[in-house]
């Protein structure tokens, strides 16, 4: 019996020393894991006081739906619309006249309006039923519509009825953008409208470069239509990594300063790079790139309605190239707003966004 006991205690003992091992492993992950999202929390309040001393808002007080406060009479005719009232957008819009850049911005405004609730846009179109700008704000809200109906998600979770929904929406679409086009021939905004249409029917890519001339030929250097052109070329739409990168390089190559195109590289590589760490950020060409737009920033008309979405690009990218006195100026300059890339692509834009800005100010300010 003796003997017995003996030959099963030297049977068990390797079980009870992995046993033992197994629990000194979890004990150790366990408590490591622990102490690690302490240090963390403790790190994330740090960087969140040093924000806060700096006169950087909260991610409660981060308005999601725009890059940056709009001009007042903006708001003024944005907020009579949700009224009923469409006479103070037409007098903006007929007074922005061919300024190609704020006139898009603005027509996309009024086109999300509408598409939520268009009864005073179809007052306007029965009060002036050839007015120009009436008809590429119904083109724009056609096209917000079908994205609407698409969803956000990507392919696989969005459903057929949805897909369905939105190829009929865009295919109607181009009814309107033909008609605003015809009604105001020297306007680009139809055009930008269309590539949307064509990113979203999977037309080829034949078809863009002809849409694309008539967009170049009313206005070369369009920011929008030049960001709506890159996401047409990019991998997870009708294009591939190689098509999105030669695309922005040759337009920021070409455009003159101010114009905020040397920012399309950098939005082409955040498009592809699926690497986790910076090392892509932080090759010579990188630098020189992110430099490129420093510059072009620096030459843009302050009120260009798309400098505050290239600057929290271009805060996002000096950061990760551990540039963070120069990242933390720009985040300095849009703080408050974060509908723009990369945080319009986060789960949670306004808390990325803080989290981000906040870890750039601790390492800025040296804590």
């Amino acid at each position: 019996m003796t003997v017995l006991l003996w030959i099963l205690a030297v049977l068990a003992t390797p079980l009870v020393l992995l046993g033992g091992w197994l629990a000194w492993v979890f004990l150790k992950e366990f408590f490591t894991t622990d102490t690690d999202a302490a240090l963390a929390d403790d790190e994330a309040t740090e960087a969140a006081a040093v924000a806060e001393r700096l006169g950087l808002l909260p991610a409660e007080r981060q308005n999601t739906g725009l890059a940056a406060p709009l001009p007042a009479e903006w708001t003024a005719a944005l907020a009579s619309v949700s009224r009923g009232a469409w006479q103070p957008a037409a007098e903006v819009l007929r007074g922005i006249g061919r300024d190609w850049e704020r006139r898009s911005a603005f027509t996309s405004l009024l086109g999300d309006k509408a598409a939520e609730a268009d009864e005073w846009l179809l007052s306007w179109e029965d009060a002036r039923p050839d007015d120009p700008d009436a008809a590429v704000v119904r083109a724009s809200s056609t096209v917000t519509l079908a994205w609407k109906v698409r969803g956000a998600q990507r392919a696989g979770s969005t459903t057929r009825e949805q897909f369905e929904g939105f190829h009929r929406t865009l295919e109607g679409a181009r009814a309107d953008v033909a008609r605003a086009a015809a009604l105001n021939p020297d306007d680009p905004t139809p055009y930008v409208k269309e590539i949307w249409i064509a990113l979203g029917l999977g037309r080829p890519n034949a078809e863009m470069d002809t849409l694309w001339t008539k967009v170049t030929e009313r206005a070369p250097h369009h920011y929008e239509a030049h960001f709506s052109a890159l996401q047409y070329w990019c991998a997870k739409w009708r294009g591939s990594e190689r098509l999105a990168a030669g695309f922005a390089d040759k337009a920021a190559a070409g455009a003159p300063a101010g114009s905020l195109l040397t920012a399309l590289p950098l939005i082409a590589h955040l498009e592809h790079d699926e690497s986790d760490d910076t090392s892509a950020e932080n090759t010579p060409e990188m630098i020189a790139r992110v430099d490129a737009v420093l510059a072009d920033v620096a030459a843009a008309d302050p009120s260009h309605p798309r400098l505050p979405e290239v600057r929290h690009l271009l805060g996002y990218f000096l950061r990760l190239q551990g540039r963070d006195r120069a990242a933390l100026e720009q985040f300095r300059l849009v703080d408050g707003y974060v509908e723009a890339l990369p945080w319009r692509y986060r789960a949670d834009p306004a808390a990325e966004y803080c989290a981000f800005r906040n870890a750039t100010a601790k390492a800025a300010e040296g804590v």
